[in-house]
């Protein structure tokens, strides 16, 4: 007979459970991103913010009272929150551990009820949720719970299990509420990293034997020794071939049918996506024999859209491109040189105001400092800063009121929560999305007038700034009606992919002449670490005699995957 309610040392173990298992598929579900760029990050993201908090239950031991694990979880994941998703995923633990901590153990009722808080706390977080995405489906999972409670449901193993299934249906739903991920082919990746925890929170609640260690901490900085991310990077190849099809239903595949698939997938291998929609069925699997998965799924009808890649050569392709990257990093040894200075300034009478950002790439960074940044945190796309990050920054910055420059839209989310938990000193996020944004925002400060003047010029200044980027795609897709292969270079703009192609410069071209407008008088070019500067004096050649009547400004980013970084004002 299974439980019927969940106590400390339960929780504790489900917590665990799920956060290994999120842990074990955070590259699938990075690949779930929508945009098909190098730096896709859901899954980092969402592992990291739940390993915080998984190192801090694991320290309670078995002794861990329901008080004290909810201090542990919420805590833990407040502070070590990474973008976004993972933001939001704290809380959503933040939410649900407040209706619980005062609980000896957890009855169907009071589960309900806490997933409600967690969506309640979570939506709250945000300042303009979109449906379709991590919050639709955690909506999904409580409305679910309180639909049983009303229902009489009084058994916990048919209560959880029906409450992951359902958010499994909602999950399904996300493309048809979200047209960009209908039209790349893919579930909202922070959907699908919830059901990853929870998926693995509910094994741990059957009894099934789960390896529940967790690795130490390599520190709250984002980054860590090549060679440790190497090791863990070969550790999470189990199943060499991603393999994915579409099944051209001519047989019933009702939910039984469709069990029995997934199951004999889960035989065979991971990262499991199966979805039936009436006569076709999508499916994607690790395995380390696709002909098995293609012979069982030709037993329901024909296939098309098939597709099976060799993870381990691409994650060799990979290591070689981390090793390169880890080269060029040269310059995060001058973030330590700020830290420093900070600390050395700490005894002298405090500023009234100072400056965090955030910031990749040697030259951007010096770009930041030349301007009057007292504090620069490496980060951005490829490692999103965690809000235990910016606390650190915020330690180091001796003055009463700092302002904080996100430079990217995936961590102003991490810095608002940093500064609801900062007390001693005022905290000012200035909600710029790209690093052409910051820096406008930086030029625009002016010390005599007051901190609402300032706030209200830079946000100002910030709105009249278009940025564009331009890297190069990971894999085939389909986005803005534009098609996308696997190696085009991408120029990607505020709102979406602005141009595609074959050449890099003139896909940077074109990236600039969308932004224009009648009114543009400069345009600002920042090469990164993959660009020779000859290569770049070259393009804003082009670019000047293109546009005569505007500035054009050159300058040495530095930053890795993104070739270009643009802006126009």
């Amino acid at each position: 007979m299974s439980l019927q309610q969940i106590d400390a040392g339960m929780l504790s173990r489900m917590f665990l459970a799920g956060a290994k298992n999120l842990e074990s598929k955070k590259e699938w579900i990075n690949e779930l991103n929508v945009f098909p760029v190098p730096d896709g990050d859901t899954g980092t993201n969402m592992t990291m913010t739940i390993m915080s908090a998984a190192r801090e239950v694991l320290e309670l031991g078995d002794a861990a009272d329901m008080q004290g694990l909810c201090k542990a979880i919420s805590g833990g994941s407040l502070r070590g929150a990474r973008g976004n998703s993972g933001v939001i995923l704290s809380q959503l633990f933040r939410g649900f551990t407040r209706r619980i901590k005062e609980e000896e153990s957890l009855t169907i009722p009071v589960l309900a009820e806490a997933l409600d808080k967690a969506v309640e706390t979570a939506y709250k977080a945000v300042m303009k949720p979109k449906e379709g995405t991590i919050l639709t489906v955690a909506r999904g999972a409580a409305e679910k719970a309180q639909a049983l409670v009303e229902d009489g449901c009084s058994d916990m193993e048919t209560f959880l299990s029906t409450i992951i299934a359902h958010a499994e249906y909602v999950l399904s739903q996300t493309p048809e509420m979200l047209p960009v991920l209908k039209q790349a082919g893919v579930v909202d990746s922070g959907g699908q990293g919830l059901i990853t925890v929870l998926s693995g929170a509910f094994d741990a609640f059957l009894g099934k034997e789960l390896d529940l260690s967790i690795k130490p901490s390599g520190g709250t900085g984002s980054g860590k020794a090549s060679g440790q991310r190497q090791a863990e990077a070969q550790m999470e190849i189990k199943f060499g071939y991603c393999t994915e099809f579409i099944i051209m239903l001519n047989k019933t595949f009702n939910i039984k049918t469709e069990m029995d698939f997934k199951a004999y997938l889960e035989s065979i291998g991971d990262s499991i996506v199966c979805v039936a929609d009436d006569d076709v069925v999508k499916v994607h699997v690790h395995t380390n024999d696709p002909g098995l998965a293609i012979q069982k799924a030709l037993k329901y009808g024909a296939l098309s859209n098939m597709k099976i890649d060799n993870m381990r050569l691409e994650h060799q392709e990979k290591l070689f491109k981390m090793a390169e990257k880890e080269e060029g990093k040269a310059a995060g040894q001058e973030s330590g040189k700020a830290a420093r200075a900070a600390e050395a300034a700490a005894d002298a009478p405090p500023k009234d105001f100072g400056f965090i950002a955030v910031s990749v790439g040697e030259g951007i960074n010096e770009i930041f400092r030349s301007l009057g940044v007292d504090y620069i945190i490496e980060g951005g796309q490829t490692m999103n800063p965690s809000t235990a990050d910016i606390l650190d920054a915020v330690d180091k910055v001796n003055a009463k009121t700092i302002f904080i420059l996100p430079n990217n839209k995936n961590i102003i989310l991490a810095a608002n929560q940093a500064a609801e938990l900062t007390a001693e000193k005022d905290l000012f996020v200035i909600p710029t999305k790209t690093i052409p944004q910051g820096i406008t925002a930086v030029i625009n400060f002016v010390p005599e007038l007051s901190v609402e003047e300032n706030e209200a010029n830079m946000l100002a200044e910030v709105e009249h700034v278009c940025t564009g980027q331009v890297t190069y795609a990971v894999r085939d897709t389909v986005i803005d009606d534009k098609e996308i292969k696997k190696g085009d270079f991408m120029g990607i703009g505020d709102t979406g992919i602005l141009a595609v192609g074959g050449d890099m410069t003139a896909v940077a071209g074109d990236t600039v002449s969308k932004m224009m407008t009648q009114e543009s008088e400069l345009i600002s070019i920042y090469y990164g670490s993959d660009v020779k500067e000859e290569a770049a004096e070259a393009f804003r050649a082009q670019i000047a005699d293109r546009y005569p009547d505007c500035d054009i400004e050159l300058q040495y980013g530095g930053q890795p995957i993104y070739y270009y970084v643009m802006s126009v004002e």
